[in-house]
């Protein structure tokens, strides 16, 4: 695994054209280039609690906008330390995922949701098809079509990781899983996970939990992956765990090296 891998954190449009929105305006999707020979593609589809004017108001407390149901904190940093790790280019999310989950097809009414746990969102309640249609345009189709073109730049077989975090205590029940290695169609990979889990991990670790396939979690996974012929696997990280960059680094050296010895043994049984 490489450690000097290039950032440049630059938005852009599948098209390979800039992509800046006007100033103080974040992109839909930032893409930090890797070696050039890396198979891997890290991609953290929840890495901002960012709005846009462009969008309208959401309606809730700036407060609310720091909690876990406007992003996943932690995983952006755990997210950029594996793609340092690996040499690979990272793909990651550049809004908050209550203007659009951009791990959820147009058709999933969650992918713009009106309630989140127990908070009402009143800018998507009132959202018109049109509004609903202009942030897939806008958000959507430019973070998939720039993962798409990561992806297809990569050595093949590539090999997809997604990044996530979930909170200790939800709807009022604590979490006792730490960390969740989650798949959807193929579980080639997550299982090797499993196979292959070192003896320093400390974490109570789980597949598909706290979430998973039937939560609508594996659409990333299926879309880019699976339906490819892709190695893939997302992590889900307690944010607890990973509330600080000390931490967050932390989790990327332990999972790296494990990440390592799975793609392997995945690729030995699979020819991936």
């Amino acid at each position: 695994m490489d450690q000097s891998a290039t950032r440049s954190d630059t938005p852009q449009r599948h098209d390979g054209a800039d992509m800046r929105p006007s100033p103080g305006e974040p992109a839909p999707v930032y893409v930090t280039g890797g070696r050039a020979d890396s198979r891997v593609v890290v991609v953290c589809e929840h890495a901002a609690n960012r709005t846009s004017g462009r969008f309208g108001d959401l309606g809730i407390d700036a407060a609310l906008m720091t909690s876990h149901i406007a992003w996943d904190p932690g995983a952006l940093g755990v997210a950029k330390a594996l793609a340092t790790a690996f040499g690979a280019p990272l793909v990651h999310g550049g809004l908050s995922r209550l203007l659009y989950d951009c791990n959820r097809p147009p058709e999933a009414r969650d992918a713009i949701p009106a309630r989140s746990e127990i908070h009402d969102i009143p800018g998507n309640r009132d959202l018109s098809e049109a509004g609903r249609a202009r942030r897939v345009k806008e958000i959507y189709e430019p973070f998939h079509a720039s993962l798409n073109d990561t992806l297809q730049s990569r050595p093949v077989p590539a090999v997809l990781i997604t990044v996530h975090s979930f909170t200790p205590v939800y709807r009022g029940v604590t979490r006792a899983v730490e960390l969740g290695i989650l798949h959807g169609e193929d579980p080639t990979l997550a299982r090797a996970m499993l196979a292959t889990t070192p003896e320093d991990n400390r974490y109570e670790t789980r597949i598909n939990a706290p979430y998973g396939p039937a939560d609508g979690v594996a659409y990333t996974l299926d879309r880019h992956g699976s339906a490819n012929g892709l190695l893939n696997v997302m992590l889900e990280i307690r944010n607890d765990l990973i509330a600080t960059p000390e931490a967050e680094q932390a989790m990327a050296d332990l999972l790296a090296p494990w990440l390592e010895r799975a793609i392997a043994v995945a690729g030995e049984e699979t020819g991936r």
